[in-house]
């Protein structure tokens, strides 16, 4: 087969049937099926023309792609009857990174889901009495507890309530769930203000992610916009000049994901309080975020709670499941019992409502917040993480690879040399929270002689299961704040599989 030109090169190539009457091909079929393997045959063949096309194939390298055809085979079959959402190994330091699913699960709501997934469960049915029941009721005590009451946590505790002591939540406080917070502003705005007027700053005018606009929301809700005050400058007598017979509602969206500085002027939370109640009309707060803990516990200013906002006043809050409350993707309205109650009677509330995987994780994070257990909340204990603590374990990680990479350099002197450096570095928390605060924290770097650092990157990405870092100045940053402590050991191994 040396020297052969391309044409002799395709005639080298089996038949799709010849390649399935191989043994080992043909034995595939049992786990596969047959049409699946046919499949699979047809694109490893496609994949070989390709690379003979391009030059990328000649005849050696041919010879041993012939020689390793049922492993070929078995491998697309992988490829394409595994999972496409799989596990991967966050070394970025982004706590709530949305394109990676932002915050993990609880152990305790992963047990939950399995336990209540796995078999019928009493979603919507009272056990008691027999009778058809409401799948809100399966956090609607635990949410009452944790909003209507004003109480701190203990000193000794690693952190406090959102809030303070003394400004109890109102005691008819309700919350209902949907699939996310796009809904829940979706749903208030359509059961509050369907036919009139919604007063909105200028300079709150967001994106929410995904080219999802505020304004765009809005129109979708049968609401119409009243833009008040300018990009940077919006004063309380704003809203109150914009008032009229068709104003529904007060909206103040936070920034939650961008910041303005300079010449600013933005309404006060007790001010746009006041105006709602001399007026009559509802005051509503899109937090986005919406934590249930007191953010400087971690050093991060600005990020208001849930809490805060409804002991200020706040009629209807809206916020997410998945960010800073630690759970799973959810779109939650808390607020005014009489306001929610219109917002669970509209039929819209039935097309975004949320299954019982949904109510079991959301369920037992809640149950983590009553129990003031925050550290088994993987976002939360992640925050709390020290750089000192971060940088101990980048120094254990970079040793083990050390004894990785260094037994395999004794028995290769062609192996590549990886080249390892602890950095002081930053972590943020992500998901549009806290635009402008960072955690400090340290920094494995790493590179790779013989491989650039995107090079080096897309080898981890490839790794099983893939591990995602950071690429700055020519160097990979592994970033040990977002990985699982059980995770240490695999990012080790794959990085000494690409140093062999």
């Amino acid at each position: 087969m040396e020297n052969l030109t391309k044409s002799e090169l395709f005639r080298e190539l089996p038949a799709v049937d010849e390649l399935l009457r191989a043994a080992d091909v043909a034995a595939l079929a049992d786990g596969y099926g047959s049409a699946a393997v046919t499949d699979a045959a047809r694109a490893v063949l496609a994949r070989l023309r390709v690379e003979i096309a391009s030059g990328l194939l000649d005849a050696a390298g041919l010879r041993l792609a012939l020689s390793g055809m049922s492993g070929a085979v078995e491998a697309q079959l992988r490829r394409a009857l595994g999972y496409s959402l799989r596990p991967v190994i966050n070394a970025t330091g982004v706590i709530l990174h949305t394109n990676l699913g932002r915050a993990p699960l609880a152990g305790a709501a992963l047990e939950h889901i399995r336990e209540t997934a796995g078999s019928y469960s009493n979603l919507e049915f009272e056990v008691e009495n027999g009778a058809r029941g409401k799948r809100d009721a399966h956090v609607e005590r635990l949410f009452g507890r944790l909003l209507s009451e004003a109480r701190g946590i203990e000193p000794s505790a690693p952190l406090r309530s959102s809030g303070t002591a003394e400004a109890a939540v109102p005691k008819q406080t309700s919350t209902i769930v949907v699939n996310n917070n796009a809904a829940a502003v979706l749903l208030a705005l359509n059961s509050l203000a369907d036919g009139g007027e919604v007063i909105v700053s200028r300079g709150e005018l967001v994106e929410i992610g995904g080219s999802f606009r505020i304004p765009e929301v809005m129109a979708k809700s049968g609401a119409s916009l009243h833009e008040v005050g300018t990009t940077n400058r919006t004063r309380a007598a704003d809203y109150a000049n914009a008032i009229n017979e068709r104003t529904r509602l007060l909206l103040r969206v936070h920034r939650s994901n961008f910041e303005i500085t300079g010449f600013t002027e933005q309404a006060s939370t007790a001010e746009l309080v006041e105006l709602a109640g001399e007026r009559g009309i509802p005051l509503m707060e899109d937090l986005g975020s919406g934590s249930l803990v007191d953010m400087e516990s971690f050093g991060i200013r600005g990020e208001p709670g849930v809490l805060d906002s409804l002991r200020a006043g706040v009629d209807v809050v809206t916020y997410s499941g998945d960010k800073l409350l630690g759970g799973p993707q959810a779109g939650l309205i808390s607020g005014r019992a009489d306001l929610v109650a219109r917002m669970r009677s509209n039929s819209l509330f039935r097309a975004l409502r949320v299954d019982k995987l949904t109510y079991a994780a959301l369920e037992a994070t809640l149950l983590a917040y009553v129990k003031h257990d925050h550290d088994a909340i993987p976002a939360l204990k992640m925050m709390r993480l020290t750089k000192e603590e971060v940088g101990r374990r980048a120094e254990v990680l970079a040793n083990n690879i050390h004894s990785i990479v260094g037994t395999q350099l004794a028995a290769s002197r062609t192996s590549p040399t990886v080249q390892m450096q602890i950095i002081d570095g930053d972590s943020v928390i992500g998901g549009g929270a806290a635009p402008s605060s960072v955690l400090p924290t340290r920094l494995l770097a790493l590179s790779c002689e013989g491989l650039s650092a995107d090079e080096l990157a897309a080898r981890l990405r490839a790794s099983d299961p893939p591990i995602i870092a950071r690429v700055e100045d020519g160097r990979v940053l592994l970033d040990l704040r977002t990985v699982f402590a059980e995770q240490d050991d695999l990012i080790a191994q794959a990085i000494g599989r690409i140093a062999r």
